[in-house]
């Protein structure tokens, strides 16, 4: 394996230690579940801590270039298939100009931070707290740790140029469709959603066909929002070309 070039320090909102632990329930648990009787003075103190979180990310992430938002299982081990498409996917973005931005995680997160790494560019992580271990992955450049997903989600949006979606379960898909809803009622800027491990895809590309779209529940047009492909030198050119340009300046 390869070895890891020296890094910069991290930066970020306050310090990354490689492990975070929640003391029991998370403060995302606390923010959507009803307390006891004295809950309203405590949700106004929280509104300020979830606003410290927006501003945290605001600071740290707006002088960003152009990046690129990447998912993907936690789950993935360093000698899987999903694991070796992150990590060249990570190369490319970043051999095409592009900072990537992932949960920061292990698995497929650290497979295209690695990637990114290993050719020289800029790699993002974003954490968030869980009611178990997850750590950091060490190839991250700037590194941040959220207490609430909806936050964290926001920062995947506003600072990415595109989506690519490696194999995953239930987080990747949220973020998937979540990307997806948000294009498709024109929340934001078209851009390009790309799903990357045909052996993975084609099933749910299949049911979103024949199940959502002949039931008449999305458009047309709704299916060509998602572009499949096995090669990350084909996501990055497919992203270069939805934004209008062959290189990032």
């Amino acid at each position: 394996m390869q070895q890891q070039p020296p890094r910069p320090g991290r930066r970020g909102a306050g310090p990354a230690p490689r492990l975070y632990r929640a003391p029991g329930a998370t403060a995302d648990e606390h923010l959507l579940t009803r307390g006891p009787e004295d809950w309203r003075p405590r949700e106004s103190w929280r509104s300020l801590r979830i606003l410290s979180e927006f501003v945290d990310g605001f600071d740290t992430l707006s002088e960003l270039p152009p990046a690129v938002s990447v998912f993907g299982s936690a789950r993935a081990k360093p000698d899987s298939e999903p694991y070796e498409l992150g990590e060249r996917l990570g190369s490319a973005l970043a051999t095409a100009g592009y900072a990537v931005i992932t949960g920061g995680g292990p698995g497929v997160m650290e497979a295209v931070n690695r990637g990114a790494t290993l050719a020289g560019g800029l790699s993002v992580g974003l954490g968030i707290e869980l009611p178990f271990e997850q750590g950091l992955n060490e190839y991250l450049d700037i590194a941040m740790h959220f207490r609430y997903f909806f936050v964290r989600k926001m920062m995947f949006v506003k600072y990415a140029h595109a989506f690519c979606v490696l194999p995953g379960g239930y987080g990747t898909m949220d973020e998937m469709f979540e990307a997806l809803t948000l294009v498709q009622t024109r929340k934001v800027t078209r851009f390009p959603v790309v799903l990357l491990g045909t052996y993975f895809w084609q099933g749910l590309i299949d049911w979103l066909r024949d199940g959502l779209q002949a039931a008449g529940h999305i458009g047309a047009d709704d299916l060509n929002l998602l572009y499949l492909t096995d090669d990350p030198e084909d996501a990055v050119a497919y992203i270069q070309q939805a934004a209008g340009r062959e290189t990032v300046d």
